[in-house]
């Protein structure tokens, strides 16, 4: 290093070049700072010609989803299939003789991918073929409500069944094509105020991977109905692909679409409902008395005993079916049996149940 001594003039020079070049520095616009891509909808805004500007606002749009059934459309096919629910559920009833409860509980369109993968394996997957539309449908029947109904056919009670991981048999699936068959019925039925079709099964298969009526992101319209069965809950599903419907999706608004009228009965369709629940099998109780007993009392008795109750002969007695009070009735004798005899019938039974 030199031994030089600056003097004073050029430590000062020195001084004033550095304070120079430090206020240059500062006055330079500092670069700008990277901006995150921003989340959600994108707000952009245009300049109007008249000198302000207003918001527009971009919402994202998935393409692998895309919706090309109208919310009217999906409107229209949840309401004729809510229709066809109760008249499906009266006719299955009738099948099986016992209550059964057929509900609609949603409208999607999604890709025939996520359908299919959501289904068990095996099932009891139908290709359906619907003239004079194009392409196929499928009904789809869980084995958790199907198993059930084929008991139910066979003569089973009202005891629960294990549902069997198993494709159906030869015999199970003559039966499952009698409830098939009534599902189309109604199904024609509903879709007649919008066009008259043809449903047919083309082909059965418990495994659903092995059937692909269109491409994996084709979209369809799936239609989910629970059927309660005794004390069993299952899902049937209908599965309508987009293209099959697509040159007739403008008779699906209800601009057109004709009103449902409800129409009076006939006498064959009397006759017809009468001759299926006749044969219906219902719990028919009749309340003698209300008594109270000691444990010991209880014990002892034995054949020819007689019970005393506070309860007047004259009384009318309580007769309920399926526990709902129908009439007023006494007691008799018919024939050498112990009998009750109609006497009145219950207007409110609503009274009924709020004295008890």
């Amino acid at each position: 290093m030199s031994g030089e001594v600056l003097s004073q003039e050029e430590v000062e020079n020195l001084l004033n070049i550095m304070s120079m070049s430090t206020e240059k520095k500062e006055s330079q616009p500092s670069p700008a700072a990277p901006v995150a891509p921003a989340k959600g909808p994108i707000i952009m805004p245009p300049t109007h010609p008249g000198g302000w500007t207003q918001q527009l606002k971009v919402t994202p749009y998935d393409f692998k989803r895309p919706e090309r059934v109208g919310k009217e459309q999906m409107k229209t096919l949840q309401t004729l299939h809510e229709g066809f629910g109760r008249k499906f559920a009266a006719d299955l009833a009738g099948m099986l003789r016992t209550n059964v409860e057929v509900k609609l509980t949603s409208v999607d369109q999604l890709t025939y991918s996520e359908f299919i993968f959501s289904l068990d394996n095996p099932t009891c997957f139908n290709l359906l073929r619907a003239d004079p539309l194009e392409g196929n449908m499928i009904l789809d029947i869980n084995p958790s409500i199907l198993y059930p109904m084929i008991d139910r056919l066979l003569g089973g009670g009202r005891e629960g069944t294990l549902m069997a991981r198993r494709p159906l048999t030869d015999i199970e699936l003559r039966l499952v094509s009698r409830i098939t068959n009534v599902f189309l019925k109604e199904l024609k039925h509903a879709w007649e105020n919008v066009m008259e079709l043809d449903f047919t099964v083309v082909q059965v298969e418990s495994n659903p991977q092995l059937i692909q009526i269109v491409p994996p992101n084709e979209v369809v319209v799936l239609l989910c109905f629970e059927v309660a069965l005794i004390e069993v809950r299952g899902i049937i599903n209908l599965c309508i692909p987009y293209n099959s419907f697509e040159r007739i999706a403008g008779k699906l608004n209800t601009n057109v679409w004709p009103t449902i009228s409800k129409k009076q009965a006939t006498p064959q369709s009397i006759k017809k409902i009468s001759k299926t629940v006749r044969n219906v099998r219902i719990e028919f109780k009749v309340k003698l008395a209300d008594g109270k007993i000691k444990v010991h009392e209880f014990l002892n008795l034995r054949v020819g005993d007689l019970i005393c109750t506070q309860k007047n002969v004259a009384t009318p007695l309580l007769v309920s079916v399926e526990g709902i009070p129908k009439y007023w009735g006494r007691p008799c004798t018919y024939k050498g049996y112990i009998a009750t005899e109609i006497d009145n019938l219950i207007d409110d039974p609503s009274e009924i149940i709020a004295q008890e």
